[in-house]
């Protein structure tokens, strides 16, 4: 299969929808936020939005940390510990200035001793127990991320066809980077400092109600004024991190998009154009940020004003009550301290909320994509097909009452009935969207039909495993898709349990032993990124190789050898007479030279099936498939 700069299908006739379809029975809407900015260059910006089920973000969050719930408990313990150290200062310095400094007057050092052995003690297991809570709080989070992006990786493979036509490699990209590395952010720093502001909430608010129940209810009342500040900032940074998270997203499309497709992007010359349009997405990406710093400036500059003015009427208060004797020195230190406490984590707590709404913007995005259910299911109770009879090539197919349509565009395939007899090559011929690639992936079961049913061997092909289809179907495309690594690696992919002699044989048969031999190491040469290293009729050669190897019952070739020229052709026609001995066979083809192997011919047109039978009757004829073959052997002299 061919594809355009974007990463999209370019040969794919039967998409049937202007821009690509997908199948009405398994599409799913992705309607974009009404509240993002869609100018018409930047579509690619509304398209990341993913339908997220209500409760998908808080689901996948639990699921995640459920395995660590016992570490999580235990680093909770510790960190309760390492807070009650830590706010036991503030209560020393009051013990000191109103029990220990009289008592050093009359000559008794033992409670300015004691205090300083406490701070002391204190400041120790402080420390210790932070760096205790750092080292498992790092491990629970580093084995999260593990698992998330192991789902991410998995869920991407098992998505259906469909999906990954219209959901780009490059936004799965961010998905597994930019938003896993937000949560990383989020679960390294974010939860540690939102634990350590509650607790620290808590420890001092009780601690000042010991004190004195005035300082502790006026720092209760003072805190409706900074829960207010604090909750208009969470509603104004959640959209600004959504927006943020998509806009990144983007960035990284367009980037992946341009390298994937250069060959073309110097070509025709785009490069001044996609610098343009990735000019307009990094700017987005850079206003986004900068709504995000201003939103986190507001924020800090609100609360700082509203706690100092706090403190100051406390301390204010205080003061008039030492002087009337009324409040002993030591306690209003203490007061003060705590109160600086707990008014200084209120800018620690605007940090957290950064991080939490980028990482729940990012947690929404992961979770709508991994709630992409396949559209191709796998069956409940799988059945397997039946044993092949010995001596019988291949198996049968049959095409029974199927209709096959794309939610926008209509129907690609009306209903139609089709048998392949077992063993059989039969090649589907047909103007450019006809139906043909569509036909060839409902065999393969890239998609589901519309209606009725596929059966291999009269067995429906949506009861069979993947694992049992994918043995008995194998499909080689107009372009042999080949795996950075050695060539022995990439034609084992059909059978990855296979020998080293196994390989070979297999290469042999097909024709393509002689120049493998001939690369600087042979089987062990890496082929480079997408096969770079060898020739298009090389590369479809080790295709034909890897699916000789998996020794499918059914082949379908797919426009195989259309983007050859005459010696590659001739040798990938040669691999097809041994690839295709003994199976059964679907060739689709638009080059005729291609059918002069096939026993059958059938043609389509609008979807429909207008001629089938052998070539030289269709021929005689004089009907669609002879104005085809005429033309053809016109063109090539």
């Amino acid at each position: 299969m061919t594809t355009t700069a974007t990463g999209r299908p370019a040969d794919d006739e039967d998409h049937g929808a202007p821009g690509g379809g997908r199948p009405a029975s398994q599409a799913s809407q992705a309607s974009p936020r009404p509240d993002e900015e869609q100018p018409p260059e930047d579509t690619a910006f509304a398209r990341d939005v993913l339908p997220t089920p209500k409760g998908a973000s808080g689901t996948l969050l639990r699921s995640l940390l459920s395995p660590h719930r016992r570490r999580v408990w235990r680093v909770a313990v510790v960190l309760l510990l390492q807070q009650a150290a830590v706010q036991a200062g503030p209560l020393l310095v009051a013990f000191a200035l109103d029990r220990a400094v009289p008592a050093l007057r009359a000559g008794d050092h033992g409670p300015l001793l004691a205090v300083a052995a406490a701070a002391a003690l204190c400041a120790v297991a402080s420390g210790g127990l932070q760096a205790v809570f750092i080292h498992h709080a790092a491990r629970i989070s580093q084995d999260t991320l593990l698992d998330l992006r192991g789902r991410i990786f998995r869920h991407a493979q098992a998505l259906s066809l469909d999906f990954h036509e219209r959901y780009t490699s490059g936004r799965l990209i961010s998905r597994a980077t930019t938003d896993v590395e937000s949560l990383r952010e989020l679960l390294d720093e974010g939860l540690q400092e939102l634990i350590t502001i509650v607790l620290s909430m808590l420890y001092i608010t009780a601690t000042l109600m010991y004190l004195d129940w005035g300082f502790g209810a006026a720092a209760i009342v003072s805190a409706g004024p900074l829960s207010l500040l604090v909750r208009s900032f969470r509603r104004r940074s959640a959209r600004v991190y959504s927006l943020k998270s998509t806009a990144i997203a983007a960035v990284i499309v367009k980037f992946t998009e341009t390298v994937n497709g250069i060959r073309p992007v110097q070509a025709f010359r785009r490069e001044r154009s996609n610098d343009a349009a990735f000019g307009r997405l990094n700017h987005r990406h850079e206003r986004v940020n900068g709504d995000a710093t201003l939103e986190m400036a507001r924020y800090v500059v609100s609360s700082r004003l509203v706690a100092n003015a706090a403190v100051a009427a406390i301390v204010l208060w205080g003061a008039y009550r030492v002087a009337s004797g009324g409040l002993a020195l030591g306690v209003l230190a203490a007061s003060v301290l705590y109160l600086r406490r707990l008014y200084d984590p209120i800018d620690r707590l605007g940090m957290f909320l950064n991080s939490y709404e980028s990482a729940a913007a990012s947690l929404e995005k992961i979770a709508g994509l991994l709630a992409q259910r396949p559209t191709v299911p796998e069956p409940a109770e799988p059945l397997a097909l039946p044993a092949v009879a010995a001596g019988r090539p291949g198996r049968a197919v049959d095409f029974r009452g199927v209709r096959f349509a794309y939610r926008t565009g209509g129907e690609v395939l009306p209903r139609f009935d089709l048998r392949l007899a077992a063993g059989s090559t039969v090649a589907v011929v047909g103007a450019t969207g006809a139906g043909k690639s569509t036909l060839a992936k409902l065999l393969a079961r890239f998609y589901d039909p519309t209606e009725g049913e596929v059966l291999l061997d009269g067995v429906d092909l949506r009861a069979l495993s993947t694992a049992e289809l994918r043995r008995g179907v194998v499909m080689v495309t107009q372009e042999a898709f080949l795996f950075s690594g050695t060539v022995a690696e990439n034609i084992a992919l059909g059978s990855p349990a296979a020998t080293r002699e196994d390989i070979e044989r297999a290469a042999k048969a097909i024709g393509a032993h002689d120049f493998i031999a001939a690369l600087p190491d042979g089987y062990d040469t890496d082929v480079r990124k997408r096969g770079g290293r060898i020739s298009a009729g090389q590369r479809q050669l080790v295709g034909f190789a890897r699916a000789l190897l998996a020794d499918p019952a059914v082949l379908i070739l797919d426009e195989a050898t259309s983007s050859l020229d005459i010696p590659g052709e001739r040798a990938v026609q040669r691999a097809m007479d041994t690839v295709l001995r003994g199976r059964t066979a679907v060739v689709i083809a638009h080059r005729l030279s291609t059918v002069e192997i096939a026993d059958r011919v059938v043609v389509m047109a609008d979807g429909r099936v207008v001629e089938d039978g052998p070539p030289a009757e269709l021929i005689a004829d004089r009907g669609r498939f002879a104005e085809l073959h005429q033309a053809w052997r016109s063109s090539v002299g």
